[in-house]
């Protein structure tokens, strides 16, 4: 017998700087609601979801910065959210910043949570690709300070026995490193649950919006098939003060094939009823990680950051 999972992507217009947290939350539990009503399970909300997407700006106040951060959740802003999904007996994931106090210091990541029926936190996971650069870029239409404001993650890609299935996640610009997709497919991860917050133009060179667009599904396609696992993404999308996010949440099936996808800039939400076996004839034939791969001739993977060219 099949093991279904309904699962619904929360897609979040734009957040924009004045909008309070309650306000934020509000907008989280009618979409909590919304996915209830359809007979969801577990609810995807996108990444850094409490807030604007505050990377884009330089900001000199370390106290402004932290005012962005999340010290522990629930918080009172967010307790009526976990409250909520615990009334319903339904899941989410959870995007946010977190500052967290470890190892005699204060750390900050963009951190995501996997939150259960009962309403407690499930697990933790903290992005490690962080994209942009870390000085300001002067005359730039916005900023991409994520390697300012934020610490590469420390914890891994774990995975969790969680609704009846094997629960991974990641966050935005992993989605787009075979890497991330690969160790927990090495973990038999099942479904893979990712928020993201990408800009509708790239302050490194021109690129048109529906490139940016392409190269977000083929990731989730790609990873999702080579790994024989459902990817469910959320997005923040639309405009925030004035500058734009993609949207393009999906949910993709372990065929790489898309089963679910947003067609609009705004809250909105998508969900399919995933069935957790689907991708299990690709783990067993086409990428049979333990009858076909070849680490002997993978070292470069882990030995080797950078690219090095062969001598001329």
């Amino acid at each position: 017998m099949s093991r279904t999972l309904k699962v619904a992507a929360a897609q979040v217009g734009g957040i924009q700087r004045a909008e309070s947290r309650q306000a934020v939350v509000k907008r989280l539990i009618a979409l909590l609601r919304e996915a209830h009503a359809a007979g969801c399970e577990l609810v995807v909300f996108p990444e850094l979801t409490l807030t604007t997407f505050f990377p884009r700006y330089f900001i000199e106040d370390p106290r402004e910065i932290d005012a962005y951060f999340e010290r522990a959740l629930p918080s009172a802003a967010t307790q009526p959210l976990f409250d909520e999904a615990k009334k319903l007996g339904i899941g989410f994931h959870l995007g946010y910043a977190e500052l967290a106090e470890e190892g005699g210091g204060i750390r900050h990541y963009n951190s995501a949570i996997l939150v259960g029926r009962n309403g407690r936190i499930v697990g933790k996971y903290r992005k490690i690709h962080l994209p942009g650069h870390q000085e300001p870029i002067p005359d730039a239409p916005f900023q991409h300070l994520e390697k300012r404001y934020f610490e590469v993650g420390d914890l891994g890609f774990p995975v969790w026995r969680a609704f009846g299935g094997i629960i991974g996640m990641c966050i935005c610009n992993d989605r787009r490193w075979p890497e991330t997709y690969r160790v927990m497919g090495l973990q038999g991860v099942e479904m893979i649950v990712l928020g993201f917050n990408t800009p509708d133009s790239n302050i490194f060179h021109s690129e048109p919006v529906h490139r940016r667009m392409f190269h977000h599904m083929l990731s989730l396609q790609a990873g999702a098939y080579q790994n024989g696992t459902w990817v469910v993404a959320a997005a923040k999308s639309g405009k925030e003060d004035g500058h734009g996010l993609i949207g393009g949440s999906a949910i993709v099936a372990p065929t790489g094939e898309v089963a679910a996808q947003a067609v609009s800039e705004g809250d909105e939400i998508i969900s399919y009823a995933c069935d957790l076996d689907l991708g299990r004839n690709i783990k067993e034939v086409v990428f049979n990680f333990a009858k076909h791969r070849r680490i002997e001739h993978y070292k470069l993977i882990t030995e080797q950051t950078g690219v090095v060219l062969p001598p001329e």
